[in-house]
């Protein structure tokens, strides 16, 4: 009997079929699988969820040292992909929006900068509306807000005493919301409605929960709170914005910049808008530089060595310019920049960065081992933890400011992205000059004009707070000085 030629191709076909699909099954498929990231041992459903709420940085501690610097969490319907160090978070910083998204993690930022600003809008929206920021955060403009910070510090600190104890943390949260509200949010706020506008801020502030990062719109008093803060915000900003526009008056500060803002298309910013983006002006600068303010003189009053070097800084200084002290003054401390920085190493208020990635991607580790990152998965990394890599700082627990001094420079020997206190790439941190010049003025004054003992026992971190920080009080003795570094 023979067979029929066409049964005989069919056969061959589909035997040739089976084995094709054998050899992608064995050779293939296992070689995908294995370049997938290790993954964290959690729950089912719930994943990671209870280990994330009560500390993403002491799981990263627990889980680095077994997976290394690429590793997948499960968090209920999510997987977050944590990149951990140098080597593997290039990626994460380059990447375009298009790539890696910052829109869908940060949703939950909406209730508090409201509605069509930051991460309510389309990438190109909030470009241009990070341009407004740009244009207020320049050389000309930081000018002028340094004599403002000054003229702040100077006013604040004369009306303490002769020598009493005060509360640090306290002190300087007071005085840098003094100083945002004069640069940022105009003399309306500071000389009229400061304490109003405060206290509002309070409330926005404490809507931002750990829980809110999941569920942003939760009815809990906290969020109601929330909501009625903003709404009470908006009206007072509509109101100051019409006086202004009204009046013609110019101010320097970046509420008129935002006033005056246009977009390519020639559309100016709305009262909506202009309120939500002071408002993201201030929750990115107020907490940063209070906190890193605090925590530099916690670490100072440690190490006489650091305070011995600032101080001399200082006093060359007035050896030079005298008691004046501008923008280009400030510029030129570069042992308190130092001492700011490795502050703000050991201590970024933002523990984790997010991103949401679009597509698939590769990353290579130090040791040479290739992961392949899927479309869908959250895409994270940590400046806490990648801060203290062993690998890219000497003894990374220890506060030593020279690490960033001529010779050293152990944020740059490790390549890019070893030091990410303020991010770095397509989304570093706008308002980081602005910081620095904030906390200089600040701890130039204090330096000059002040002897300073720590009296109460160096500083916790409170890691339950979404913007991490300094726990509880940091109580410091102060004795004025006769003449200034006499």
């Amino acid at each position: 009997m023979e067979l029929d030629p066409k049964l005989l191709n069919v056969g061959v076909l589909l035997i040739a079929t089976l084995i094709a699909a054998k050899f992608i099954s064995v050779f293939l498929i296992p070689r995908s699988r294995k370049r997938l990231p290790p993954v964290v041992k959690s729950w089912p459903f719930l994943g990671g969820l209870f280990r994330f709420l009560k500390g993403p940085v002491i799981m990263l501690k627990q889980e680095y040292p077994k997976l290394g610097s690429v590793f997948t969490l499960h968090l209920l319907n999510k997987n977050i992909t944590f990149l951990i160090g140098p080597q593997v978070s290039s990626h994460f910083f380059k990447a375009s929006e298009s790539d890696l998204s910052q829109q869908e993690v940060y949703q939950f930022n909406v209730p508090t900068f409201g509605p069509g600003v930051v991460f309510d809008v389309d990438y190109s929206i909030r470009q241009e509306q990070f341009r407004f920021f740009t244009e207020a955060l320049r050389v000309n403009k930081l000018k002028g807000y340094v004599d403002q910070m000054v003229y702040e510090a100077e006013e604040y600190f004369s009306k303490w005493g002769e020598s009493g104890e005060v509360d640090l943390k306290y002190e300087l949260e007071r005085l840098i919301i003094l100083t945002a509200s004069g640069c940022l949010l105009g003399e309306e706020v500071r000389n009229k409605l400061f304490d109003d506008v405060s206290a509002l801020f309070h409330d926005l502030d404490n809507g931002m929960q750990p829980i809110s990062v999941i569920f942003p719109y939760l009815p809990i008093p906290a969020h109601r709170r929330r909501d009625q803060a903003r709404k009470r915000l908006a009206e007072i900003f509509s109101t100051i914005i019409s006086s202004r526009k009204q009046s013609g008056k110019s101010e320097n500060d970046m509420l008129q910049c935002f006033i005056e803002s246009k977009y390519k298309n020639g559309r100016p910013t709305t009262d909506s808008e202009i309120t939500g983006l002071l408002i993201a002006a201030l929750f990115a600068g107020q907490h940063t530089s209070s906190i890193t303010s605090t925590w530099t003189g916690a670490y100072l009053l440690c190490n006489q060595k650091h305070m011995a070097a600032v101080v001399d800084e200082q006093r060359d200084l007035l050896k030079k310019h005298g008691n004046k002290v501008d923008h280009d003054i400030l510029s030129e401390m570069n042992v308190l920049y130092r001492c700011i920085k490795e502050a703000l190493r050991l201590h970024p208020p933002l523990i984790m960065l997010l991103r949401s990635s679009h597509s698939d991607f590769t990353v290579t580790t130090k040791e040479g081992k290739e992961y392949d990152i899927p479309k869908g998965h959250i895409v994270a990394t940590s400046p806490t933890f990648a801060n203290r890599l062993p690998d890219v700082y000497k003894d990374p627990d220890t506060y030593d400011p020279d690490r960033f001094g001529p010779g050293r420079d152990e944020d740059k020997a490790a390549g890019a992205f070893s030091y990410i206190s303020f991010g770095g790439g397509r989304h570093g941190c706008l308002g980081e000059p602005f910081a620095y010049l904030q906390i200089k003025a600040i701890w130039s004054h204090l330096l000059r004009n002040f002897e300073l003992e720590l009296v109460s026992p160096f500083p916790e971190t409170d890691w339950n707070a979404m913007v991490v920080g300094v726990k509880g009080k940091v109580m410091v003795r102060y004795k004025r000085k006769v003449l200034p570094l006499s």
